[in-house]
């Protein structure tokens, strides 16, 4: 299973975030997936400053970012990229996910 992965574009719009909101430069980044949306599954992206990772979490590092994913998220989410974009066709993250079978015209659900 490979790694959740970050692009430049999106990893400097989470900087940008961070420092707005004020989150500490040790916080895990959350990514995760839930059930809802039209498709099925919806993802999940959060700063979290008081989880600690447990042995069923995966846990990886880009630049100095610690990112954090669930057993379960992460059977559906390995391989991965998040991005980020701001042109025409909306602004924000969308996430590349290999695993998708089908995602909704928002991109914001999937399925597998």
């Amino acid at each position: 299973m490979g790694e959740i992965t970050i692009s430049e574009r999106a990893f400097n719009r989470i900087e940008e975030i961070r420092s707005e909101k004020n989150v500490p430069a040790d916080a895990y980044l959350k990514v995760g997936v839930e059930s809802g949306g039209c498709s099925g599954l919806t993802y999940n992206i959060d700063f979290s400053t008081d989880a600690k990772p447990t042995d069923q979490d995966q846990v990886f590092e880009m630049n100095g970012m610690k990112i954090m994913v669930d057993m379960r998220s992460f059977l559906y989410l390995a391989g991965t990229e998040l991005d980020y974009t701001d042109g025409f066709e909306g602004q924000g993250f969308h996430f590349h996910n290999p695993n998708a079978s089908r995602t909704c015209s928002c991109g914001e659900s999937f399925s597998v």
